[in-house]
């Protein structure tokens, strides 16, 4: 089995790149299976129904999230309605949504888990606990796929490691920054800090330069917009036995996007 991961989409242009640049990939049969991380694709601030029923219909299996889960309002009872569009597993309980799925793929079954650290992010409960709890819940001896949304390097590579040879992968979305250090671990879970953005290169971490450097120099508030210009695609394939799941191979991507 083949899995595409493809990192935080950012804005409409983030939007465009994954349904001409990802979308593609599988129709050609280059990969078997999409997870994208969708929390930034509506202008840089969650995402809609609209825009997740898009990504959908194009050919994505799963769709994971983040800190900006919920401030698109309007997506709060579709969370609740479709199962393939997940957000961390270890928000507060009772909050809209699921944090896992197990989906059928044309290539075999697919657990998805999405977790968020708690290092410079809000008092979540502990990721690695629930990660234990959700375990002990899927369907065994089938991939395991964990995106782990966080801001400190150490608590993903904590999560990596602390999952290694209980999961498939365990990749790294929030900082937009794709990190280079995709391996596999000892019993062949593959790990990578971060898969990166699809969104503009042309920007600080995805939005227009002018706002974000007007905050850091004045302090004062500032609109931040999605930027458009050099828009990229970054990601990571994992490859893995469709029985068992371990992780055989892994290969980091970053495709320019010309549309």
């Amino acid at each position: 089995m083949k899995i595409l991961f493809v990192g935080d989409i950012m804005g409409s242009a983030g939007r465009q790149a994954f349904l001409e640049v990802a979308i593609p990939m599988k129709r050609e049969r280059r990969v078997d299976v999409i997870i994208v991380n969708g929390e930034n694709s509506a202008a840089g601030k969650g995402i809609t129904s609209k825009i997740a029923k898009q990504f959908f219909e194009a050919g994505a299996d799963v769709i994971t999230l983040g800190d900006h889960t919920y401030d698109q309002r309007e997506v709060m009872p579709y969370l609740n309605e479709e199962s393939r569009i997940i957000r961390p597993a270890n928000f507060a309980p009772g909050t809209p949504g699921k944090g896992f799925v197990t989906v059928d793929t044309g290539a075999g079954k697919l657990n998805v888990i999405n977790l968020i650290g708690r290092v410079f992010l809000n008092p979540y409960d502990c990721p690695f606990r629930k990660a234990d709890l959700i375990l002990n819940q899927l369907p065994k001896n089938i991939p395991t796929f964990v995106d782990m949304h966080a801001e400190a390097t150490s608590e993903k590579m904590a999560m990596g490691h602390y999952l290694a040879g209980r999961v498939t992968a365990v990749v790294g979305t929030h900082t937009h920054v794709q990190t280079s250090d995709e391996r596999i671990l000892k019993n062949h879970t593959a790990y990578l800090t971060d898969a990166g953005m699809t969104g503009s290169n042309d920007s600080i971490i995805g939005c227009e330069k002018e706002a974000v450097l007007k905050r850091f120099l004045t302090g004062l508030p500032a609109r931040f917009e999605p930027a458009k210009g050099d828009v990229t695609l970054e990601g990571i394939i994992v490859t893995c036995e469709a029985h068992g799941g371990k992780a055989t191979a892994v290969e980091r991507l970053r495709i320019p996007f010309h549309g």
